[in-house]
């Protein structure tokens, strides 16, 4: 399938999911400015879109049907709920050609399942390409009630199967991060205007961070780790960042020593725990001392 029309498919599909049903009049009006419409097509063409709709059944099973007094809308969604329209077609792209020869295994094939509200992808990616500020409800998972304000989109992220967003809401001095899963009660699009920072970078705001926290009172720093051989190889094929550096003159036939320059989050920490004893942190002494503890507090609940 060329890359042209899978765009295509994932536009119509999430055009369809978030606003349908929807009249064809409406899907032709969007299609004149959509990002997917590289021709720079003034309206979509009726015969063009049956023959998405039948290449997007046949291809990915997903049916979309019309009611004639509302327009149309996909007639097996609850089939979809809880894997994400857009995720779960990305991930289908690169078995396509399989799947096309193997339909009687489909439901053999298994997709890992993202949590998160992605249908609020759609809006905020529409208002970061805009530059327009969005109106959100927020359920803090520490706080009582919810709250409704403004905030400004900067990017968006994909960690541990949850969405996040980066935004600057009103109120607040620097972006904070809000997770697109059920705390995410509410987005809508304004048509007030706002300039992401010129300075900006979404890559190098998270580069010296694993995860999605982020803060002042975590500073990059060097840390050393000691992962047991066996272990090794998956450490080398997926680096948990892009700091991670082999220690050569440390390591020997039991052990390896990987160096990182990285804050000590929570998130790094967690990660590191959720290796057991194949991990051992070396240095700083105040993060070693920071993990003990953790270990120690753990042992205490299994009675050891």
């Amino acid at each position: 399938m060329a890359k042209n029309y899978f765009e295509r498919y994932v536009w119509l599909l999430n055009v369809i999911n978030d606003h349908g049903p929807i009249t064809f009049k409406e899907i032709s009006n969007r299609w004149a400015h959509a990002q997917a419409n590289t021709l720079g097509e003034s309206y979509l063409p009726e015969r063009t879109f049956h023959n998405h709709r039948e290449a997007i059944q046949e291809t990915f099973g997903i049916e979309i049907k019309c009611d004639r007094s509302l327009g149309y809308y996909i007639a097996n969604s609850d089939e979809l709920k809880g894997e994400g329209v857009r995720q779960w077609l990305l991930a289908s792209l690169s078995l396509n050609n399989l799947l096309n020869e193997s339909r009687d295994i489909r439901d053999r094939i298994l997709f890992e399942k993202i949590p998160s509200s992605q249908r609020w992808l759609s809006v905020i990616v529409n208002a970061m390409r805009a530059g327009k500020v969005i109106e959100m409800t927020y359920q803090s998972f520490w706080r009582d009630e919810p709250n409704t304000y403004k905030a400004k989109p900067y990017c968006l992220k994909l960690f541990k199967q949850r969405w996040y967003m980066l935004a600057k809401s009103e109120g607040k001095d620097t972006p904070r991060i809000y997770s697109l899963d059920e705390r995410m009660i509410d987005v809508k699009p304004t048509d007030e205007s706002y300039k992401l920072p010129a300075k900006f970078n979404a890559e190098e705001y998270f580069n010296d961070y694993f995860g999605i926290i982020v803060g002042a009172e975590w500073k990059p720093q060097e840390i050393k780790i000691r992962v047991v051989n066996d272990q090794v190889k998956y450490f080398d094929s997926l680096p948990l960042h892009e700091s991670q550096m082999k220690v050569a003159t440390e390591s020997n036939e039991e052990y390896t020593v990987y160096r990182y320059h990285i804050a000590p989050t929570f998130d790094f920490k967690q990660e590191l725990l959720s290796r057991g004893p194949a991990v051992e942190v070396l240095s700083p002494e105040a993060f070693r001392l920071e993990i003990k503890k953790d270990i120690a507090e753990m042992a205490k609940q299994y009675g050891v």
